[in-house]
């Protein structure tokens, strides 16, 4: 019994670490866009994960960026297992597999390919966008509830970190803003605005609505992608059941179930 138990938290706390890496462009959760199709704990205790993308040309720019993700977020399990990543489907599934195996950069998995690519200049156009995104939901919901354009500007972090929001958008962007905030600004003081733009200016009470106009178009755009993105995969695999939050893909044309494991409560 003791030994089931401890089996279901650790399949717990690795769903849940996969569930913080998101997609850099979309920053959505991996495990919301069904990418990862198996996660599984071998009787040893080491880990094997299996990811799949939308088609078969998607960006690999963007799979490493996953894919790095997935293993630093497994870096972080408490009990440190061994485990494999593996890619499927990709045009180049075989180089990042291999790279990924040995611990490889980037650079190194990709050479030639990555030799101009800035992958640093790559994730602070996601950040950017993700920063906006998580803003403009919390905005939008605290106008919802009739606080004034003066009001928002003027909250700090303690005013912030009472507002409470019905289940949505607002309440799911609410601590996903605050952190992204805080790692943008970590030397932010607790009485510092907390509606900031990118740069670090505050947001005039004035000119709220403008900055609305401007959030809303990174929304529709990241919006967009993530339908046709989800279009693609819906296309390309079946889609089963989910099952306790966590998507099962199956491939049309190899039409199996992958072997997994769904976490219990």
């Amino acid at each position: 019994m003791a030994t089931a138990s401890v089996s279901g938290n650790r399949e717990n706390e690795l769903w849940r670490c996969l569930g913080e890496v998101n997609d850099p462009e979309l920053d959505e959760p991996i495990t919301e866009m069904g990418f990862v199709e198996r996660a599984a704990m071998t009787s040893d205790g080491s880990v094997e994960i299996d990811f799949r993308l939308p088609t078969y040309w998607c960006s690999p720019n963007f799979a490493f960026l996953m894919l790095d993700g997935v293993r630093k977020a497994l870096d972080q399990l408490s009990w440190a297992p061994a485990y494999r990543v593996k890619l499927h489907d990709h045009m180049f599934a075989d180089e990042v597999n291999r790279g990924m195996e040995a611990g490889k950069s980037f650079g190194d998995i990709f050479a030639l390919l990555a030799e101009d690519q800035d992958l640093g200049g790559l994730r602070e156009t996601f950040a950017i966008k993700a920063f906006k995104r998580r803003q403009e939901a919390v905005l939008r919901g605290l106008k919802a509830h009739g606080l004034t354009d003066r009001e928002i500007l003027g909250m700090d972090l303690p005013a912030y970190d009472v507002a409470r929001f019905e289940p949505g958008e607002a309440a799911k962007q609410k601590p996903r803003y605050r952190a992204a905030l805080l790692e943008r600004f970590p030397n932010r003081r607790a009485d510092d605005p907390v509606f900031v733009t990118w740069e670090g200016p505050r947001i005039p009470s004035g000119a709220l609505s403008a900055h609305l106009a401007e959030l809303r178009g990174v929304r529709i755009n990241m919006e967009f992608n993530g339908a046709l993105c989800r279009g693609l995969k819906q296309t390309r695999y079946k889609e089963l059941d989910v099952v306790d939050g966590e998507p099962t893909l199956v491939d049309f044309i190899m039409d199996r179930v992958p072997a997994r494991t769904a976490p219990t409560a």
